[in-house]
């Protein structure tokens, strides 16, 4: 296990085999290590370096990669790994082999194939022997790290499936893997292992506003360095930035896994991922900052980094080291602590780093409101890092910040000007937000409206929710890209005055592989010139029995300079 904090770079969301059409090739691994030694020349601390999914021949059994995409096999990619000290890992399907795997079905595994031709059985057959040989010499090679992803613990082939229960077969499964797992730490010491999709009993990942339960077993943690919370998404918890409802998401999932007893330490939040692809709905290295300062703050020692490293410049890299440069230390010898509401329901909360000389605290607030949060520390403190627009205010023991705020206060050896982050510039916070008391119209099960008074000199803040038929979130997908559905089409907010529709301002309208919940839309100042009410009306696709909740809120923004 480990003795440190580490830092692992996994190049999915530079490309992207399932949400999106970009495929991994050694010449796209090859550009992402150049800017990793780049990252590392400028003072970033990146020490290993994971190929993920789709690096394998799907006819070698994981042994081989796939040509034409490397058309040398791993071999210049390993070699230079190992001369500039960089340690490679790879990605494991488990023991999928459908969709998310790809993968034909070799003789040495045919035994273990399941009735559904989905999965490999792990405690029956030879699929599992073959598979932990195959780590064994992937080991030989200098591979250092290994991502399990999709693990399926129902699989059982036919024979087997017809005498035992099925939860039996989910024991057998998992007792087998952990067993494995075990002994191959054992033999192998310096491996960092990952656990990712699959290690759930029941999928507790994909929405914020179920009810917390124990879901993952907690003796997963002898076989594993960390376990990942999820793929970073939008959060059930409406947000004008769609960015920072991505933030919320992992920090509601981080709540989650300590709810169920993991250690801080132990959760990989896998919150940091930039990128061009659609499994990053495109993002570029939008809010990056806050991004990333929420990653090093969730205290994991497994600190992950997704995709094109090279859309940050040399002055952002630098950047990036100087926020790892006071975190990680905090990470290895201080103490992590979570404070505040819970982040899927929309309430203040943070992250408390401390040790002897002094204490961050980060801290973000999700509602639809300005709000104070109580800090847990009663001492003189100075804000370091936060959103433009409202300026937050830090009292004795209190800070107060707008709607969808983050920031982060130092204190005692941190706030020394030193350690200044600046203002995260691309995400703007309103000075000030009100809710305006409106009568809905329900036009049917799946649209309402109302009728506003024109108020020309008002930005409007429109936040739909829609629900099902329990009462928790329901999220509408139109699939992944290239061929998804936006959401801007599914989840719609229209606005009129005087029968001219008005524009409205959105970020959301994306195709969302995860699905989305919500909608928010601000019609701006000077868009209404009209002297007749504005109409405002929300309506949704989704098939499902929903029901949809309109909140309208009155924004001003500061004015620039």
């Amino acid at each position: 296990m480990l003795n440190q904090p580490v830092s692992v770079y996994i190049n999915w969301s530079a490309y992207d085999e399932l949400s999106d059409c970009v495929e991994l090739t050694e010449a796209l691994a090859l550009s992402q290590l150049d800017q990793l030694l780049r990252w590392r020349r400028l003072g970033a601390k990146l020490d290993y370096y994971i190929v993920d999914a789709f690096w394998y021949a799907h006819d070698g059994g994981l042994r081989t990669f796939r040509a034409p995409h490397w058309p040398e096999g791993p071999e210049r990619f390993f070699a230079r790994c190992q001369e500039h000290h960089v340690l490679p890992g790879l990605w494991l399907p488990t023991n999928n082999q459908g969709q998310h795997a790809q993968l034909d079905v070799i003789p040495e595994w045919a035994d273990s194939w399941d009735a559904f031709h989905r999965s490999f059985c792990m405690f029956h057959g030879g699929f599992f022997p073959h598979f932990m040989e195959t780590m064994h010499r992937w080991y030989i090679k200098g591979v250092r790290a290994f991502k399990f992803d999709f693990a399926n613990f129902h699989a059982a082939p036919p024979e087997v499936a017809g005498k035992l229960l099925p939860s039996e077969i989910w024991t057998a499964n998992l007792s087998a893997l952990r067993v494995g797992l075990l002994d191959f730490r054992k033999r192998h010491p310096e491996v960092l292992l990952l656990g990712y999709n699959g290690f759930e009993e029941v999928d507790s990942i994909s929405n914020t506003s179920l009810p917390f339960r124990k879901t993952i077993d907690l003796r997963w943690l002898d076989a594993f360095d960390s376990l990942y919370c999820g793929d970073p998404r939008p959060a059930d918890v409406p947000a004008m930035n769609f960015w920072r409802s991505k933030d919320v998401y992992s920090d509601h999932m981080l709540r989650s896994f300590q709810s169920m007893g993991f250690p801080l330490a132990r959760i990989d939040n896998a919150g940091f991922m930039i990128g061009t692809t659609g499994t990053c709905y495109f993002r570029g290295a939008a809010a990056w900052k806050g991004m990333l300062l929420l990653s090093l703050a969730r205290g994991g020692w497994v600190n992950t980094y997704y995709g094109n490293l090279e859309l940050l410049d040399e002055n952002d890299v630098r950047w990036f080291a100087k926020a790892q440069e006071m975190w990680m230390p905090l990470q290895e010898n201080g103490q992590f602590s979570t404070f505040g509401g819970l982040p899927g329901k929309a309430q203040a909360y943070g992250y408390l780093a401390r040790h002897e000389r002094g204490a961050l605290i980060a801290a973000v607030n999700p509602a639809q409101a300005v709000e104070t949060i109580a800090l847990p520390l009663n001492i003189p403190g100075r804000v370091l890092f936060h959103d433009k627009g409202f300026l937050p205010i830090l009292g004795q023991g209190r800070l107060t910040l707008g709607p969808e705020q983050m920031c982060l206060v130092g204190f005692g050896e941190y706030t020394q000007p030193d350690y200044a982050l600046g203002i995260q510039e691309d995400v703007l916070i309103p000075a000030s937000i009100h809710k305006i008391d409106v009568l809905f119209h329900q036009d049917d099960g799946r649209r309402i409206h109302c009728v506003l008074p024109a108020m020309n000199s008002q930005t409007l803040r429109v936040v739909v929710r829609q629900f099902d038929a329990q009462g928790f979130a329901c999220r509408t997908t139109g699939g992944s890209p290239p061929k998804g559905t936006s959401l801007g089409s599914l989840l719609k907010i229209r606005a009129s005055q005087d029968q001219r529709p008005l524009p409205v301002t959105v970020q959301y309208d994306k195709a969302i592989w995860s699905g989305l919940s919500w909608a928010v839309g601000e019609l701006k100042t000077g868009d209404r010139d009209g002297g007749g009410p504005v109409v405002i009306e929300c309506s949704s696709s989704e098939k499902r029995d929903v029901t949809l909740s309109v909140e309208i809120f009155k924004v001003e923004y500061a004015k620039p300079g």
